[in-house]
This record gives C-alpha cells, structure tokens and sequence, in this order.
C-alpha cells in the first residue's frame, strides 16, 4: 500500500521553524501571570484545543493563549473547512463489486474479500493521517462525532468506496446545517444500505430506518410511539439505490396513501417526515445534550441544553452558533478533566503534541481497534459509548503500553513507523494479526523529550505539566524535576488519559 501523509517527514530543523513564531509568546504565557490573564492562558488554550481537537503543541498552545474566550472560539470556528487535505486513495471513485453479486466462483469471491479489506485498512489510515496532519483538528473532531451520531458500519455496507463518500458528506455538514446534513443522510447509500432504506417499498416497508431516525438522529427514545415508526417508514417507500449505487427514487414503489405522523396527517414522503422531526422540540435538545456529552461533560446541564437548544432551533439549526454558544457556556470552562480521552485523542493526540509523524497509518490503526475505536466500524448502530467505557482492565493495558512505548528516549529514529514486511492483505477477522503488527509498529516510534523539551524550551517540570495535563498530576513532580525529566512520569501519570 502506498504511503499515505501529506507532510514531508519533519526534521527537528523543522519544527524548530515551525515553533520559532510562537516560542516567544508561550514564554511568556507561561512565564507572566498578567499576560496569562489577559486571555485564557495556557490551561485555557490547552483545554479548547484538547477538547476540540486531537490533542496540541506547545506552539498550537501559544497562539491560543493570549486570546480571550470569544476570540478563541471565533478563531477555530472561523478556521474550520468542508473538505479534507489528505489525497484519498486511489481507488475511492472506481466502480466496485455489489455484494452478493452472482455469477462469482469462490476464487473471485475471495479475491473481491481481500481486495475489500485491503481498502478498508487503507481507508482507515487516510482519515487517520488527516486527523493528525489537519489545519483544522475542529473539522475532523466534528467528522468524527457525526460518524458516531450518524452510524454506517464496513461490515454491513460492504464497500470502502461508499463508507469513505459518506466521511466526505458528513464532513462537508460537520459544522453546517443539521437540517440539511440530516436529509442528505437519508440519501447517503451507505446509510440506505446499512439500514434498509434501500430495500423500502410498497407494501412492504422496512421499519428499520424510521426507527433509528427518530431514536437515534433526532428525538431520542421516548418522544415517538410505534405508531409513528410504522407510518414514517411507510413514507419512506420507494427510496432505492441504481446500479451505480446513486440514490434513486422510484415513484411506483411509494405507498401514496394517507399517513399519520406526530399526530398530522397526509400523503406524506419521506422529506415531509424528516421536516417533521425538524419541527419537534426534542431534536434540538438532544443533539444539543448529545453535543455536551461529547464537548463538556458526561452529563449535561438541563437549563444550559435547554438554553442551547433554544439558540439551534432559532438558527434553523445551524451548528455552528449552537457550537460557539457551547464553547463560551461557563461549564465548558470549568470541566477540565471530566471526560475519559477516546483512544482516538489519546494516540493521534500524542503525535500532534509530540511532532510525532508516522509515515504508515496501518500500525495505528490497529492498536485503536485494539482499544475499541475501529473508524468505519462502530460497534452498533448506537455507535461507541464513549466515556468511562474506554477503559477496561484490557484497554487500560493497552492504553499505557502505548505511553510506555512512546515515553522511552532512546529510540535510534523520531520518525521511525515500520511495519514487517506482507502489510495486512488478510485483516478482516483476524484479531491477532493485527494486534501484533500494532505492536511491531509501535515499538519504534518514541519521543525525544530532550530535542521536544529543548525546540519549545520547557525547563521546569510545572511547565510541563500545565502543557500534557488538564490537572494538576496524581503523582507529585520533583520541584527540582526537568521538563524534559518530566515528560515520561507526565505521559504515565492517570491524569494524561483524561481531558
């Protein structure tokens, strides 16, 4: 598989350039109280990047530091962007293989497999490289947090190409209008695929996307009765997929009888139901609490969801403001360290803080589906809980043997990412593989913390510590400590897998 990263490899040359405009600033931040105080600080600006992003440089730090809340806010939001930066793979507009496809020896059948997995895994390692190399982390934390919202799932789609047309879609509305993403999600063929959208017709409807739609996209369990699923699906009737797997609408296939939805009548399709969903109360509220969750803390203020969903329906709800208003709430502020890192922040966290930069994604990959987040592959269509359900006795292992790995000093190469030779051509279903590949990846790339202490001239361990942690840390620091003495105990210390 080709190498994916947009980035040449970074030389320590490099990133000296790179910090060189900020070094001075974080200095000071980190050095005057009143400067500190004029904006949010280090603390502030590494709590808004950690929490909106994969993690954050002392550089990135740096920028932030000085501004206040709204002008740091603005500032991400202005620098968000519909598109990703990383080349896709090649194969990404290529016509593919329908499953089930007939007329197919066994040999062609396995061949089509591999030939599937083989994409998978480079799929993977593309948004993996985009998340770590992108200008706008925000895009990418809001991506992600769609994909987990918005389910579709490798294993019943069936075709890398139309899971990686989704990501370009749910991207493209990340921090747009809700409204609009959640009709071209309907649309999506590899949502009409993963949940049966596709196979809705007359006579015959399939109850499985009206379900989901309301419990899972807009209303949450307890705002719809089965009445209302069984007549929305009716609605739905009709909508298909051509052969080049394009959304189509065949209107023989509709049921043009008379439906009754959230207690309204009439000859409705499937637009008229998601406008419906639109129109009731409960959707803002929790997508706004289903944003909390995932931006503030595990659980959310009722009168501050209630205030945010009021803003969302006011917009018509555009993300954007409801996003803003939930970054300058006074409880974004104030709720460092009270969510659990995804193995996602957690490991291409790291890297963005550490100026690591792994030429080959497939190694990475496979340790996050070890600790539970395999992107394009939730677990279910409720998507991966998140919280304190990263960690188990397994996970938790997994997680600090990562740390360990990366805190050792004496690795021979910063950029070092190799994988043994024959790649992962048969990754599909065989855990062990992968988990030894992770392992063999893993083991050569490593911080340097002396050349990372000394780019961006952290000299005390305190200073250290305000930069990894979103708390002061569980195991006390020698005053007399480093920075660069500090940074495996910091990389080590429970606080770190928190944010």
């Amino acid at each position: 598989m080709p190498t994916l990263g947009r980035p040449p490899t970074r030389t320590a040359e490099a990133i000296r350039f790179t910090a060189k405009t900020a070094l001075g600033l974080l200095l000071a931040v980190l050095s005057l109280p009143a400067l500190a105080q004029a904006g949010i600080g280090v603390a502030g600006a590494r709590h808004l990047l950690s929490r909106t992003g994969f993690g954050a440089n002392p550089a990135q730090i740096a920028v932030y530091a000085p501004l206040s809340r709204e002008a740091a806010v603005d500032r991400l939001l202005a620098n968000s962007q519909a598109n990703a930066a990383t080349p896709p793979p090649s194969w990404v507009d290529e016509a593919f293989e329908r499953p089930g496809q007939p007329n197919l020896d066994e040999e062609a059948k396995k061949a089509l497999q591999k030939l599937r997995a083989e994409h998978a895994v480079e799929l993977r390692g593309w948004w993996l490289n985009e998340m770590r190399y992108t200008s706008s982390p925000l895009s990418e934390k809001m991506t992600l947090f769609w994909h987990n919202h918005f389910v579709s799932a490798l294993d019943k789609v069936r075709s890398p190409q139309l899971m990686y047309r989704q990501n370009v879609l749910l991207r493209q509305y990340a921090l747009g209008n809700f409204g609009a993403m959640l009709h071209a999600v309907a649309r999506d063929p590899a949502m009409m695929r993963y949940l049966d959208t596709a196979n809705n017709r007359k006579g015959q409807p399939n109850e499985n996307f009206a379900r989901e739609v309301m419990e899972l996209f807009t209303l949450g369990e307890g705002h719809y009765s089965e009445q209302d699923i069984r007549e929305a699906a009716r609605a739905f009737t009709g909508w298909g997929l051509d052969r080049d797997e394009r959304f189509v609408n065949r209107p023989r296939l509709h049921d043009d009888g008379d439906k009754l939805v959230f207690g309204q009548r009439g000859d409705f399709n499937g637009d008229d139901v998601l406008d419906l969903l639109l129109r009731q109360p409960a959707t803002a509220e929790f997508i706004a609490a289903k944003l909390w969750k995932a931006f503030v803390s595990p659980k959310p203020d009722p009168a501050a969801v209630k205030r945010l969903a009021a803003g969302f329906r006011n917009s018509r709800y555009e993300i954007k403001p409801l996003l803003r208003a939930l970054l300058l709430s006074p409880q974004f502020w104030s709720s460092q360290g009270q969510l659990v890192k995804s193995p996602l922040e957690l490991t291409i966290g790291t890297l963005v803080t550490f100026d690591l930069n792994p030429p080959d994604w497939r190694a990475l990959a496979g340790l996050n589906r070890q600790l539970g987040q395999d992107v394009f592959a939730p677990p279910n269509v409720k998507g991966w809980p998140g919280g304190e359900a990263w960690i188990n006795s397994a996970t938790l292992l997994s997680r600090k043997q990562f740390l360990d790995r990366i805190a050792r000093d004496a690795a021979p190469a910063r950029n070092a990412f190799a994988l043994p030779d024959g790649g992962m051509d048969e990754m599909k279903g065989r855990e062990a593989r992968i988990n030894r590949l992770a392992a063999a990846g893993l083991r050569s790339i490593r911080l340097q913390p002396d050349e990372w202490s000394a780019i961006y001239q952290i000299r005390s361990a305190q200073d250290a510590a305000k930069l990894l942690l979103a708390l002061p840390p569980a195991n006390p620091l020698p005053e007399s400590g480093s920075g660069a003495q500090a940074i495996a105990p910091l990389l080590l210390d429970p606080v770190y897998q928190v944010h």
